[in-house]
């Protein structure tokens, strides 16, 4: 009850070191798919990563949705710009045109006398300037190059008709084909441009600015028809008379004009429609209006407008569409810019925003997660600390306490926090210190109840003592054989009750009290343990090495050796011996006792050897074997290494003694024991050599005769028929082969409970002479004289002074007893180490003062 073994230190462990990170449930393997399975970091980082994800995904929709638009009005806005371009283009291949028109007509009426250089003198400039409005065009589309499909498409065609007109023009100088063929493929280049001049589209979500291209894309189809009657009223007026189909185009290009006009009323704003109006009554497109009002149809055949009036005035008048024209194309550059920059703002500011809400949400569940993440490594790291080290070292000092139990300090929670880990935490320290309040009130109950084993076992010794004090009157005056065999018996019993007691003793984590202070030789022990069990007379003893063992652990090995040798005659037949042998191995020595009993399994052998080794806590399991029990805590006190090993018959228990435990031998060797049979009595005790197949049995005379083989082990209760009484022979018993030279056996006061050893003073002093005439106290009834206890003595050492009884107060006895009881208890408290010196000083095992 509390005895375990001794700690060796303070330390932690390695085993426990190296287990401190172990899985909590070893047992069970982790599944990736079990979510109650994922560690807490794991899931944390779910926690926040989906959401995050998801997140990043519809913002990254949105932003892809966002940057769409603003790349669609970027390209919107750079595709209206180079409207300015388109125009420029259109406005000099209209020039070229309407002028290639009227050198045509000039060229049909001449015929072959005409001058056709003049011509070419003449569309020369206006060649060269379309061509550099068709690099500024190519120019300002180098950025386009990505842009949608449709506008690439229409950009192509444009190249393509311009293609042609730079092919058609060696044509017009030598007239070979006609005016429709020739002025046909310039139709088709602006045709193309004005296409390409319609292509850029916002999408139907910006109706605005669809209406903005629409402006001045009808004002520009309103410029070209104006540019295409010019064309034909030149032609006509340089060829001196209209064609058979130019009235009807004629009207037809009026009709057109007329309906784009309208259409872009309808779409142009208030400002663009004043300011159209206020260009219409400029007195040069007045005059240009009154003069194509000439060539109008009027029942007769329509007037042909002077060539170099007409041509004035209506490039005057073109000139006029263009200002408008370009005026209206930069309102709608300046909106599709101003949408595209707006667009472009909007999506950085989402884009920031975006970014901005997912960092800040990043950080805050980072910090978030970090914090309950720290909470939980610190509370798993304090629950691992505690339940693998803090705690198994607390009870393992609480059950390996000897004095006063110690105040165990529960450490504070680590989690500080007020929410639910912080709860937690402070929840498992409570957990933790009750667990150490109730592992020390047990421990406190333990120490109560070694107290209780250690107060038995001692009241039990002592009456053992009075027990075996009283029978050895008994066997010096008793002449019956029988009788002496029955007292025999009940000292052994008692001798095995004794060590019972001190198996108690070391049951409660308590020293024996039996203590020698003298290097005692091997042989003597092994003699002193044979005689502790019952059955001693089947211990046969081999060879036994010339050594000594310490004085200080001679009572405890005897213990050990008593219980194994016990253990041995308890679990083999009664007609087989026990042997024992001793031999010196190295610095140590080497004890091994053989037996020819049941044996024991492998699995029970290493059960056994295991509990040898490391000694076992008190339970009761451990009461049902004590005597394992007894022997692994004494060896594990003393060092000794105790094994079982599978013997040829049985077992064999080997006992290594370190080097520590032996000692050089004394100066005097101690003669036979006054108790013990001498081999000259018990030579002649016997006649002869017993048969092998006899063995000796105490209290039974022997029936052979002859000599006693040398060797044999003395037996108690074993007497020649011859012997006189006072000759007669008593049992052996540990302290009377361990008594020191030159004093008294155990019973009659020797060291054998002193831990001091034999004391000088209990020397024997000579004894005194007893009275002549013996004090009696009267007679009884039957006239016999009543004997007065303690009158011999007192008659003996105060012969001149009556002895007068006194009988005790029994209060004064109560209390006497109740204070010796108390400083009993606050020695044991105490735990003290200290022993009492005689003044003279004690011999050492080395024999030096």
């Amino acid at each position: 009850m509390g005895a375990g073994p001794e700690p060796s230190d303070g330390t932690v462990s390695q085993h426990r070191r190296r287990r401190f990170d172990v899985r909590v449930v070893p047992h069970r393997r982790r599944s990736p798919f079990r979510l109650r399975d994922w560690r807490m970091r794991t899931k944390l980082a779910t926690v926040l990563v989906i959401p995050s994800v998801a997140f990043l995904v519809l913002a990254g929709v949105q932003t892809h949705t966002l940057v769409g638009r603003t790349t669609a009005l970027g390209d919107f806005a750079q595709q209206v710009g180079i409207g300015r371009e388109v125009v420029a283009l259109v406005h000099q291949l209209q020039q070229e045109r309407d002028r290639a028109a009227g050198e045509l007509g000039e060229l049909r009426r001449g015929g072959a006398g005409v001058d056709r250089d003049a011509a070419i003198v003449v569309l020369k400039p206006l060649q060269g300037a379309t061509d550099q409005a068709l690099r500024d065009l190519r120019r300002a589309a180098e950025p386009l190059a990505d842009a949608d499909a449709s506008w690439r498409v229409a950009y192509s065609e444009v190249l393509e008709a311009y293609d042609q007109v730079v092919y058609i023009r060696a044509a017009i100088p030598p007239a070979v084909l006609g005016s429709d063929t020739i002025l046909s493929n310039y139709h088709r280049a602006v045709d193309a441009l004005l296409r390409l001049l319609a292509e850029p589209s916002p999408g139907e979500d910006r109706p605005a600015l669809s209406d903005a291209v629409l402006r001045y894309v009808q004002l520009a189809r309103v410029k070209e028809l104006s540019s295409r009657v010019r064309a034909q009223l030149y032609e006509a007026a340089r060829a001196g008379r209209y064609g058979v189909e130019d009235r009807v185009v004629l009207s037809d290009l009026r009709a057109q004009q007329l309906t784009a006009l309208g259409a872009f009323r309808v779409v142009a704003t208030a400002a663009q429609v004043r300011r159209y109006d206020e260009t219409s009554v400029d007195p040069a497109f007045l005059a240009a209006t009154r003069l194509e009002e000439q060539s109008l149809p009027t029942g007769a055949a329509p007037a042909v407008l002077p060539a170099p009036q007409w041509w004035a005035a209506s490039e005057q008048r073109q000139e006029l569409l263009r200002r408008i024209e370009a005026s209206v194309l930069d309102d709608a550059v300046r909106q599709a810019d101003e949408v595209s920059a707006s667009q472009l703002r909007t999506t950085l500011l989402v884009v920031g925003s975006i970014v901005s809400v997912l960092l800040v949400a990043l950080l805050i569940s980072v910090l978030v997660g970090r914090s309950i993440a720290r909470s939980m490594r610190l509370l798993r790291g304090q629950a691992l600390r505690i339940a693998q080290l803090e705690l198994p070292e607390a009870l393992d000092r609480l059950r390996t306490v000897t004095g006063g139990v110690p105040a165990i300090e529960v450490p504070p929670a680590v989690v500080r926090s007020l929410d639910e880990i912080g709860e937690l935490a402070e929840a498992f320290v409570a957990v933790h210190r009750s667990a150490v309040n109730v592992a020390v009130e047990q421990a406190t109950t333990r120490r109560n109840v070694n107290a209780m084993f250690v107060n038995l076992a001692r009241r039990s010794q002592v009456l053992v003592e009075r027990q075996l004090e009283l029978l050895d009157d008994l066997e010096r005056e008793e002449s019956d054989p029988d009788q002496l065999e029955n007292l025999f018996k009940l000292d052994h019993l008692a001798a095995r009750m004794r060590r019972n007691d001190d198996s108690l003793l070391v049951l409660a984590g308590t020293e024996s009290t039996r203590r020698w202070n003298r290097p005692v030789g091997l042989g003597a022990m092994l003699l002193a343990a044979s005689a502790e069990i019952e059955q001693y007379q089947r211990v046969r003893h081999g060879a036994v090495a010339d050594l000594h063992v310490v004085g200080h652990a001679v009572g405890e090995l005897v213990h050990v050796l008593a219980e194994l040798l016990e253990n041995a005659t308890s679990f083999s037949r009664p007609d087989t011996v026990v042997g024992v042998t001793a031999r010196a191995e190295g610095a140590g020595a080497v004890i091994e006792i053989s037996d020819q009993g049941l044996g024991m399994s492998a699995a029970a052998l290493a059960e056994a050897n295991a509990v040898l080794a490391t000694p076992p806590a008190a339970d009761v399991a451990t009461v049902e074997r004590m005597g394992l029990f007894v022997v692994s805590h004494l060896a594990s006190r003393l060092g000794v290494e105790v094994r079982l090993d599978g013997g040829e018959g049985g077992l064999v228990a080997r006992v290594r003694l370190p080097g520590g435990l032996l000692a050089a031998a004394p100066d005097r060797e101690a003669p036979a024991p006054a108790r013990m049979l001498t081999a000259t009595a018990a030579g002649a005790a016997w006649g002869g050599v017993p048969p092998a197949d006899e063995l000796p049995v105490a209290g039974r005379p022997p029936a052979w005769g002859g000599a006693r083989p040398a060797g044999e082990l003395p037996v108690a209760g074993r007497r020649a028929e011859t012997a006189p009484r006072q000759a007669r022979s008593v049992p052996v018993r540990a302290e009377d082969v361990l008594a020191p030279p030159g004093r008294p056996p155990a019973s009659a006061g020797g060291g054998w409970w002193s831990r001091q050893g034999p004391s000088p003073a209990s020397a024997p002093q000579g004894s005194p002479t007893p009275p002549a005439v013996p004090v009696t106290g009267g007679t009884n009834e039957r006239g016999l004289p009543v004997r007065v206890p303690m009158a011999q003595l007192s008659a003996v050492t105060r012969p001149q002074q009556p002895v007068a009884r006194h009988d005790p107060d029994p209060e004064a006895v109560g209390g006497m007893l109740s204070r010796l009881y108390s400083g009993v208890r606050r020695a044991e408290a105490e735990d003290t180490t200290e022993i009492s010196m005689p003044p003279g000083g004690v011999r050492t095992e080395g024999g030096q003062r």
